[in-house]
């Protein structure tokens, strides 16, 4: 049975194995138009359970309520970038600049919550909760995707 830290950590693999493949593309292709389609569900998807069952548990906790907040923030700063992309020609060139920084957006919020906020969470968390709110995680990323 996976823990939330694990459950999210193989989402994030996945997202960064799209943002990845996304920088790679040129021009308004098929192979664009579908890995930016599969990448935007699922950011939307992972933000959403985040923020319910990963997020919203810390943010009465004094010690985790900032960096709650702050992840959030995040989200909402990587929601506009994607709103940017679908108002831009995927056949620009400021397109792929705004996929390159939506990459490095959405690495730093991965390398944030991995590196310091998983370890601070893990000490809120017992191991009961751990493992419910994986459940809780995964049960509404399958339901969003």
């Amino acid at each position: 049975m996976k823990n939330i830290f694990e459950a999210i950590r193989a989402d994030h693999d996945v997202q960064r194995n799209l943002l990845e493949k996304l920088v790679d593309t040129s021009g308004k292709t098929e192979s664009r138009e579908h890995i930016y389609k599969s990448l935007k569900k699922q950011l939307d998807a992972h933000a959403i359970a985040e923020e319910r069952h990963f997020y919203k548990p810390l943010i009465s906790n004094d010690m985790m309520q900032e960096h709650a907040r702050h992840g959030i923030a995040e989200h909402h700063e990587i929601d506009e970038l994607i709103e940017q992309l679908d108002e831009t020609s995927m056949e620009s060139s400021a397109w792929l600049k705004i996929a390159k920084n939506l990459k490095e957006k959405v690495e730093h919020h991965l390398k944030d919550e991995e590196h310091s906020f998983f370890q601070m969470a893990g000490k809120v968390f017992n191991e009961s909760q751990k493992t419910e709110l994986a459940n809780e995680y995964s049960n509404s990323m399958k339901n969003n995707l």
